[in-house]
């Protein structure tokens, strides 16, 4: 029986290794036509929804997806000995030093002493161009004794524009400086260095040194200075008298300054001798039309927007300098460099503004949590929607950007249109709820449509007093939501989901502290218009700052050099973002610090009373 069966299973052993042959390789068919079905998770990279970040650097799969690494000026200048008679560090090093200083020094001190009308902006702005001359001279020659290692580079072209941009916000200065050095070199009086200093640099008249008709009827006035004060002139022969009412700390005091009538400022000119009254009087009818007036706010809102504009276009140009120098951003790095760069950048900036308005910026708005001092402006909530609605409905076209016609969206472009979607409605939802008249029309909900409305007692139809402020939490979801998100994005390594951990929380982070302030802000709403500075927004600034830095250390370029040099470690990132951003923090605390001192040596009469 045994030897029968064994005879058996011998014979039938070819057709039983036949039928398991075809069985595995019909399954093996089938995976294959299932597998040519599914779509790669990020599109090129072969990752899946069950993979597991990768704990170690693997070059070969790097490179099968990006070219290698090419030589850089920052190789040149470092690492490489054999470039020594190319390499030449000191010159980029000063190129860095003087435009850092150019923009980050002189030309907020520019800005400041301008807004506060004081002689000594020239100087400010003269340093500026200085500094900005040595730094283009230290980059020219820079770039003429090395190598051009980075092909099709904007860094210097945009630089020569927003150069180009400051000199256009200073035009009307720089006229007015060359036309008192034309009077100065003209006069027959004895020239002396003080007296140029003091008429030509510092504007001052001295005796009968005098500026023009055509000259006395331009003003530059900030938009901050009309919400302050308000100023009122009267036309004398030898000067004007200037008289402002300033109401701040919700006491008025009357403040009488003499103006000279050669300064940039003057409100109305002197009258000129080759001209009849019927002339001025046609002159000073056509100034004060709408139409000018119109054209002159909106003039000094521009020219306001540009200056501020320029110190963040500084900011940009240091990122895009960075990544020139060390060779990054090429190729098909580009467009996840772009968005690492222009969101980190925009989170970064919207941190230290955030800042400055706990410092007490933009509190002639009402922005720095405090009451709005004059007129109806528009609420922060407002222009913090506005911002993100207009990044989201940009943003959401923009994630396409290197896909080819007919490509499948990959679960990444879906992720990343999502959180632009978000952006973009609720940004609208948020500007519809700072809409005073969508309140209104919510608030009339109380009606009932066959009641007499009209005998209702008018102290159950008051505002209450949280209508005082705005409360208003969908900036701060849309921002927390991104980084919760961000903070669950997979990537193929282990570091790279550290990272972006790190910041999404950190975005977290200042979403809570910014729901926290309203809380405490619907509690007790401002009632001076002085800013309230929460500690919560204080911290929650930072934590914006800081979030948006390391999402500019994120970029995968940046991670894959650390893993390479043994710099994979999140701590070090934390600390180093942390110790920028300090630093950041004090430089915008003695920027906006030093425009408070300048305005209050303006209104030095004016005093506080002590709370109750």
């Amino acid at each position: 029986m045994f030897l029968r069966n064994s005879i058996l299973l011998f014979l039938a052993l070819p057709a039983l290794l036949h039928s398991a042959a075809s069985s595995q390789a019909l399954d093996l068919r089938d995976s294959n036509n299932i597998s040519q079905n599914i779509l790669p998770r990020h599109g090129t990279h072969p990752q899946h929804s069950h993979a597991q970040p990768v704990v170690e650097l693997n070059e070969t799969e790097v490179l099968e997806h990006h070219s290698p690494t090419p030589p850089s000026y920052y190789t040149i200048d470092w690492e490489e000995p054999e470039h020594a008679t190319e390499r030449h560090p000191g010159l980029i090093v000063s190129h860095a030093l003087f435009m850092g200083l150019a923009f980050f020094i002189a030309l907020p001190l520019g800005i400041v002493l301008r807004s506060s009308a004081h002689a000594a902006r020239g100087i400010a702005m003269a340093s500026f161009y200085g500094l900005s001359a040595l730094g283009c001279a230290a980059s020219s020659l820079y770039t003429k004794l090395t190598p051009n290692m980075y092909q099709g580079s904007v860094h210097g072209k945009q630089g020569y524009i927003i150069l180009l941009l400051v000199v256009l916000s200073s035009a009307v200065d720089i006229l007015a400086a060359i036309r008192r050095f034309i009077s100065f070199v003209r006069d027959n009086e004895p020239k002396s260095p003080v007296k140029f200093w003091r008429w030509v640099v510092l504007n001052k008249e001295i005796g009968h040194l005098r500026s023009g008709p055509e000259y006395t009827s331009l003003v530059m006035e900030e938009p901050e200075e009309k919400f302050g004060s308000n100023i009122m002139s009267r036309e004398s022969s030898d000067e004007a008298d200037l008289q402002e009412t300033a109401q701040w700390a919700n006491d008025v005091q009357n403040h009488r300054r003499n103006y000279s009538m050669a300064s940039d400022r003057t409100a109305c000119g002197s009258r000129s001798p080759t001209h009849s009254d019927s002339t001025l009087q046609d002159a000073k009818h056509g100034r004060n039309t709408k139409a000018q007036s119109l054209t002159l706010r909106v003039g000094n809102v521009v020219l306001t927007v540009l200056e501020r504009s320029l110190v963040v276009a500084g900011f940009a140009q240091v990122l895009t300098g960075i990544a020139v120098y060390t060779g990054g951003c090429r190729e098909n790095y580009l467009n996840g460099c772009l968005a690492h760069l222009i969101k980190g950048g925009i989170f970064w900036c919207y941190g230290l503004l955030t800042f400055a308005r706990f410092l007490g910026s933009f509190a002639e708005f009402g922005w720095a949590w405090n009451q709005v001092p004059r007129g109806d402006p528009y609420s922060a909530e407002f222009v913090e929607s506005f911002i993100i609605f207009l990044y989201g409905i940009t943003n959401t076209w923009m994630e396409r950007f290197g896909a080819s016609p007919g490509d499948p969206f990959t679960t990444k472009e879906i992720q990343h249109i999502g959180i632009a979607v978000m952006f973009w409605f609720a940004g609208l939802l948020g500007m519809g709820i700072e809409s005073k008249r969508i309140r209104k029309w919510l608030a009339a909900s109380i009606f009932s449509p066959g009641a007499n409305n009209s005998n209702l007692p008018e102290e159950t139809i008051t505002e209450p007093s949280s209508y005082k402020a705005s409360f208003n939490p969908f900036p701060a979801l849309v921002i927390g939501v991104t980084g919760s998100a961000m903070a669950a994005h997979f990537q193929t390594y282990l570091f790279q989901v550290q990272i972006h951990a790190l910041w999404g929380n950190l975005l977290v982070a200042f979403a809570v502290l910014r729901c926290m302030t309203y809380f405490f802000v619907w509690l007790g709403p401002p009632r001076s218009i002085l800013p309230s500075r929460p500690p919560t927004e204080a911290i929650g600034s930072f934590f914006l700052a800081c979030g948006g830095l390391v999402f500019i250390f994120s970029t995968e370029e940046v991670t894959l050099a650390a893993m390479r040099r043994g710099r994979d470690d999140v701590m070090m990132f934390l600390n180093v973002a942390v110790a920028i951003t300090c630093l950041a923090f004090c430089w915008t605390l003695l920027v906006v610090g030093f425009k408070g001192w300048m305005k209050s040596r303006r209104h030095n009469g004016v005093t506080y009373r002590t709370a109750a």
